[in-house]
């Protein structure tokens, strides 16, 4: 009988460790697609801060390839400033900083991933 509880035991230990292990991996490769996503946010962001259009609020969109389920708000702020590079001859330097956001599911629930990343490009 003592046998028969500790191989059971040990059974429950394992069926425990492989449901962890699982849940593990896939918040990680959620974790994965969620920077992926943001990444896609600030690759769409750059063009259009350079091209003039910078605002605080975009309408958040979903990156293809995602399946709908990440989605993204962009954000962007213009700050004009003084170049460091005299060699450079440029005085005036108009820095954008573009803030992507990746959100997946809501917050509170088991698999919410949420991933921001910035970027700041200059332009004289």
């Amino acid at each position: 009988m003592f046998l028969i509880i500790v191989i059971a035991a040990a059974i429950a230990a394992m069926w425990r460790m492989s449901v962890t292990q699982t849940a593990t991996d896939n918040m990680s490769l959620q974790q994965a697609r969620a920077y992926q996503a943001a990444q896609a946010g600030i690759e769409w962001g750059i063009p259009s801060a350079l091209a003039g259009v910078c605002s605080e609020v975009n309408p958040p969109f979903t990156p293809g390839g995602f399946a709908e389920l990440f989605l993204v708000h962009v954000s962007c702020s213009e700050e004009e400033g003084a170049s460091d590079l005299p060699e450079e001859r440029i005085q005036n330097v108009i820095f954008y900083t573009i803030t992507s956001k990746a959100e997946y599911s809501s917050v509170g629930s088991a698999d919410y991933v949420y991933r921001q990343l910035a970027a700041v490009v200059e332009m004289p």
